[in-house]
């Protein structure tokens, strides 16, 4: 006798399997949002914006209400549609060069509104869908397709801290936290933690999510998991960043 297993509620069964590259992240982070939003019983109170790049690829993965939007334009969509129904929970997910590259502004300024929206950023260090050149978050010598000599931070720059930026510039209430594919129950507790902020009308809610990218990488999965476990934490420290209740910088007492 076999038995179907058990899927959150959120999935929309009809789209499995996932459309990503094996070994690509963005499935483990998806599946971490989706039993947030169960065990938040919040499904049919969600709005599921994604930015293009992979995450578009997220447009039919849950059974909520989605919208896909223009490359970057993804925060401001959903901050429309929770100003316009502020009872409704909207989540913003993109991956890196949607949020720090050309969608860089509207994060910026979604964080220092302190809009009541939960936005979600994958890192993976490069722009993955469009054959793995060098995006915001790409580490220092790392090689990609547009630094093939690997990055040097004298030409280049150095990688963005999103969540060290957001935190810098939002006010009391906000949420803000990087979480790792490599550690999927600390990832879902941060995203229900995000989620939860949100819900309480407290601020803006920001979680980062280091995830793989073995295609554009060209590593094995030992390799694979190496740099994400070991190389990218050196850089993007893990953990939550802000956390509602907190003093600002500077506070007396």
């Amino acid at each position: 006798m076999s038995v179907e297993p058990q899927m959150p509620k959120s999935w929309n069964r009809e789209t499995k399997p996932h459309k990503f590259c094996p070994g690509c992240g963005h499935g483990l982070v998806l599946k971490a949002l989706g039993e947030a939003i169960d065990e938040l019983g919040i499904q049919d109170k969600v709005v599921f914006g994604c930015d293009i790049g992979c995450s578009l690829l997220a447009w039919d993965f849950f059974n909520v209400d989605t919208v896909q939007t223009h490359h970057g334009r993804t925060t401001p969509v959903v901050t429309g549609i929770k100003r316009a129904n502020p009872d409704v929970i909207c989540i913003a997910y993109m991956g890196d060069g949607g949020g720090y590259a050309i969608g860089s502004q509207h994060l910026v300024n979604a964080a220092a509104r302190n809009e009541r929206i939960t936005a979600i950023l994958v890192n993976n260090t490069n722009y993955a869908m469009t054959g793995g050149q060098m995006a915001p978050t790409t580490l220092p010598g790392q090689k990609t397709e547009t630094s093939p000599y690997g990055r040097d931070v004298q030409l280049m720059g150095y990688p963005t801290q999103g969540p060290e930026m957001v935190a810098a510039i939002t006010r009391e209430g906000a949420y803000v936290a990087r979480g790792t594919v490599a550690n999927l129950r600390q990832l879902k507790k941060y995203l229900k933690k995000a989620l939860e902020n949100q819900m309480a009308g407290n601020g803006f809610s920001f979680v980062e999510a280091l995830s793989t990218c073995p295609t554009n990488w060209r590593t094995n999965a030992k390799e694979t998991w190496a740099f994400l476990e070991n190389e990218m934490p050196k850089y993007f420290k893990v953990g939550e960043i802000k956390v509602p209740g907190q003093k600002e910088a500077g506070q007396d007492g």
